[in-house]
Parts: structure tokens; C-alpha cells; sequence
């Protein structure tokens, strides 16, 4: 197990991570400066919900290979604006870090939706990502997908 670290330390790495993705960072630089190289092969990325509903949800992506797919099907499928992340929370016993983030997402090929979704970090022993979850609304992803649902019926 890595080494404990301060409440400071994990939200400060904690922010960072969620900085890079507001400001659009590309993958492989999120990937080189948040990623753990040490535990690459124990990297878990894991969007949550049912597959069927998003090709990027439901999947477990495992090491550093896996977490590099998951950006670029991410990349492939959705742009967003307007990130932001507030609401976070330090667990100093595990080394894990939750927060809660709004966005507007939109599939580059159609409909758009407000989200509020929430992720798991978990650190390494240099302060690194090994465990990145995310729970998100993948039914409002599959009706703006769909076209079920327009963003200004929301």
C-alpha cells in the first residue's frame, strides 16, 4: 500500500488532474504528468453504467494502454465546455480523492446535455493516478445521442 499523504497534498494533486481536463489538456500530456508510470500496469479507468448505452461506459480499461483508449474514444465521440469541479472530498486513509464536476457535453456528431458527474481518484505513493472512476448520466448521453432528447427540452 503507498505511503500515506496529507489532506494537502492528495487535494492539490487532486485539482490538478481535474485542471488539465478543464483546460483541455491533450491526452498524452494528462496521461504522462498525472498517470502513475510506477503502477501503469494497475491503471484502471472505468466510466460506470451500462455499455450499451455509450461506447466509453461500462468498460474496464486496465493499465496505462487501456487509460490512452478510453481518452481517444472519449476525444472521438464528445466535446464539452463550461467544466468546472467543486465539492471535494479527501480520504487520507486510502489515498483517494472525490469530486464533483458540471459540464455541457455534446457528441460531435449531434445533440448536447448539461451533465453533473463525479469522479475517483486514487493515488500512488509519488502522488500519481492509478484509479481514475467516473460516474456520469449515460442515459442523458444515449437521448442526446439518439436525438430523443434536444438540450432545450432539458
Amino acid at each position: 500500500m503507498a505511503p500515506r499523504h496529507s489532506r494537502s497534498e492528495l487535494l492539490s494533486a487532486a485539482t490538478a488532474f481535474c485542471d488539465a481536463f478543464k483546460a483541455r489538456w491533450p491526452a498524452e500530456e494528462i496521461l504522462r504528468t498525472h498517470f502513475s508510470s510506477k503502477r501503469a500496469d494497475d491503471i484502471i479507468v472505468l466510466e460506470h453504467g451500462w455499455k450499451q448505452l455509450a461506447p466509453f461506459v461500462g468498460r474496464e480499461n486496465k493499465g496505462l494502454e487501456g487509460a490512452r483508449a478510453y481518452f481517444a474514444l472519449i476525444a472521438e465521440c464528445l466535446e464539452f465546455e463550461n467544466m468546472r469541479f467543486t465539492n471535494f472530498v479527501v480520504d487520507t486513509e486510502t489515498n483517494q480523492v472525490s469530486a464533483r464536476g458540471e459540464a455541457y457535453f455534446r457528441w460531435k456528431d449531434g445533440q448536447g446535455w448539461d451533465e453533473v458527474f463525479a469522479y475517483l481518484l486514487e493515488f500512488d505513493d509519488e502522488l500519481k493516478v492509478f484509479r481514475y472512476e467516473i460516474w456520469a448520466d449515460a442515459g442523458a448521453a444515449y437521448l442526446a445521442k439518439t436525438g430523443v432528447i434536444k438540450y432545450d427540452e432539458v
